[in-house]
């Protein structure tokens, strides 16, 4: 589902048209450009309620909500990565897979 900045701001009612503009400039949504303009997609709408509750029920400043972002962000690329490096896994024969599995043991009593 792809909705107009319009469509946006009637499905999301706590977010200005202003407000929304700037929070594309400074990245926090990144739309897709369709010939009449921004485009957002599911996860947009998503990061877009975040903001506003993050703003509007947390009382997050911009700085914070920019940070607050970047970190979700790259805790969603490691995830993506680790779920990568899982399946791989997957095709190894057991010996490997177990030898990993000890190695991951051994690391995590470590940081304990």
């Amino acid at each position: 589902m792809r909705l107009t900045e319009r469509q946006v701001l009637e499905l999301v009612r706590t977010v200005t048209s202003r407000q929304l503009r700037q929070w594309v400039g400074r990245g926090w949504i990144v739309p897709s450009h369709g010939e009449s303009g921004p485009l957002f997609d599911d996860v947009d709408i998503a990061r877009i309620r975040l903001v506003c509750e993050l703003r509007d029920d947390m009382n997050v400043n911009d700085d914070a909500v920019s940070i607050i972002l970047a970190l979700l962000d790259q805790l969603y690329r490691l995830r993506g990565e680790l779920r990568t490096v899982a399946d791989a896994l997957k095709g190894q024969p057991d010996e490997i897979r177990q030898e990993i599995r000890q190695a991951f043991s051994v690391t995590i009593q470590r940081r304990r």
